[in-house]
């Protein structure tokens, strides 16, 4: 599966050496929805995502990618120490350019 750079990078960057580079794949403007919680810019971005990983200590294996309504959806199969674990989760991209403006993850 051939990933658009940023999203590529959100799925294989690893805690805690690919923080800067995890930052980066993300807009100045961007925002991410998870858990009926709302992180905004890259730094607050990082900072979810690290404590995401602390918690749950999971990885995700993208299983496939579609292009729907301007987003690229991707399905990925999520394992960790979370109750329901490995589950199959939607990853909704927004993308500008190089960088993710937007992320939904149901």
């Amino acid at each position: 599966m051939n990933l658009p750079g940023a999203v590529h990078t959100y799925f294989s960057a690893q805690v805690p050496q690919d923080g800067e580079a995890f930052a980066a794949a993300f807009a100045p403007e961007a925002i991410v929805h998870d858990e009926g919680q709302q992180h905004r810019g890259p730094e607050e971005i990082r900072a979810w995502w690290l404590a995401a990983k602390a918690k749950y200590r999971h990885s995700a294996e993208p299983l496939d990618m579609a292009q729907r309504a301007g987003k690229t959806v991707v399905r990925a199969r999520v394992s960790g120490d979370f109750p329901g674990s490995p589950a199959v989760l939607t990853f909704t991209f927004g993308l500008s350019g190089e960088k993710i403006t937007e992320l939904e993850i149901g």
